[in-house]
Order: C-alpha cells, then sequence, then structure tokens
C-alpha cells in the first residue's frame, strides 16, 4: 500500500492526503499543531512526519495497479473519529500508522538558514514544501501474529504478543542489498560545519531537483542524503 504523491508541491496537490503531516517538536513529547507542509520555523527538538494511512477497503482488491485505489480515508473525519467510510470503499480495517523523527538540531541556528527566512529542508526527491510526503507499508507480520493483536484490545503491550526492548528490535537487521550511503550528510555551501548521529536516518538530498512549484518533468530516481540549504 502507497500514500501520498512526490510530485506534490501544492496544497490542493496534498490535500486527499491529509492524514500525512509534520510536527514541529517543542519537545521529544509534543504531539500537537501538525501542518501539510515543511515546519516554518526552528524546531527544539527535531521534526517528526506521522504517516497514517487509509483504512477504508472496496472489500474486493487486495491491491490495485497504482497501490492507492483500493483503500481510502472515511469519507468525513479521521479513523480516530470514527468517520464513516464511503460507499466506494465500505469496509472499515484497522488504521497502519507510524512517526519517524528527523533530528534536525543541528540545524536549529536561524542564522545560518536561507537569507530570506524560508525554512532550509528538502525531501530527497527535490520537494522543498513539504508537501510530497509519502510512505509505503509492506506487509511482513509472520504467520498468525497480526491477526492475534486485531483480536485483542490493547495498547502497546498485548496478551498474546511479545513486547520487545528498543535495544532487541535494532538486533534484527537485514544486509543491505544495494550499496548507498545513507549515513551523514551534505552541505549545498560550507557555512557551517556539518555532523549528524550515524544512527539518525537522513532526509534530504543535495543531488536532486529542487523544487517548491507544480512540477510536470516527473523523477524517478533519487539519492538520499541529509541537505541543508544556505
Amino acid at each position: 500500500m502507497f500514500i501520498g504523491d512526490i510530485y506534490a508541491r501544492s496544497l490542493d496537490e496534498a490535500a486527499r492526503f491529509r492524514q500525512l503531516t509534520y510536527t514541529c517538536l517543542q519537545t521529544m513529547g509534543t504531539r500537537d499543531n501538525e501542518t501539510i507542509a515543511f515546519p516554518r520555523r526552528v524546531c527544539p527538538a527535531g521534526i517528526m512526519t506521522s504517516v497514517r494511512f487509509p483504512n477504508c477497503w472496496d472489500g474486493k482488491n487486495l491491491d490495485s495497479p497504482d497501490h492507492m485505489s483500493h483503500m481510502s480515508y472515511p469519507e468525513t473525519g479521521t479513523f480516530e473519529s470514527g468517520g464513516p467510510c464511503p460507499a466506494t470503499h465500505p469496509v472499515r480495517t484497522s488504521q497502519v500508522m507510524f512517526e519517524v523523527i528527523w533530528d534536525t538540531t543541528r540545524f536549529n541556528n536561524k542564522e545560518d538558514w536561507p537569507e530570506d527566512g524560508s525554512q532550509p529542508f528538502v525531501w530527497s526527491f527535490g520537494d522543498a514544501t513539504g508537501y510530497a510526503n509519502h510512505a509505503d507499508y509492506v506487509f511482513g507480520w509472520k504467520d498468525d501474529s497480526l491477526q492475534k493483536i486485531l483480536d485483542t484490545h490493547c495498547y502497546v503491550n498485548c496478551a498474546g504478543a511479545k513486547t520487545q526492548s528498543i535495544q532487541d528490535m535494532n538486533k534484527c537487521a537485514q544486509q543491505p542489498v544495494v550499496n548507498e550511503n545513507i549515513d551523514g550528510c551534505k552541505l549545498k555551501s560550507s557555512c557551517l560545519s556539518c555532523h549528524v548521529e550515524q544512527h539518525i536516518l537522513p532526509l534530504l538530498t543535495s543531488s536532486s531537483y529542487i523544487s517548491r512549484a507544480p512540477i510536470t518533468a516527473r523523477r524517478t530516481s533519487s539519492t538520499i542524503y541529509l541537505n541543508y540549504i544556505r
């Protein structure tokens, strides 16, 4: 399942994916004041992206050519508010949701931001607006483990399911198939020194076409780095 549009550069283009958001973290516990575009101010504790996949199924197709059409958001409201599913997608499902916290704190000095005051971050596929936020969900639950969790009303610690520590989860790793450098960052100018902890996934790129306006040419490749633009 896929959600979002990597070519979106305006609110109108991103509006149908209303549950793909950013939160400017004041602390690691901040969970309010979500925006659909990149935050336009310094975020003391970093930037969090929240991805909520659609939870209404058409009841027929397990997939679709665009990996989206077989699913829909509620007609009104949200999954959390119990919003009704549209007639085209009448089957209500559980919701897939995840959060990613990007450590942008190394770039919190406004003196290092662009002279016009605009926010400095750009997604790896060239989006400088944030409207192209998107995500994929690939099913990988073992045997009937997911069904057991769905059958049990619980939060975090669920009967019949094993809860792991972060340390134990990080021990489970897949060796890289493609040799690609995804750690560290690149600067477009030498305006400040750059250091990003190796375990932080980078957010942006210096090699892709950067765009703040709607685009018609569609790129199919990108290299992921954390990029700071002066």
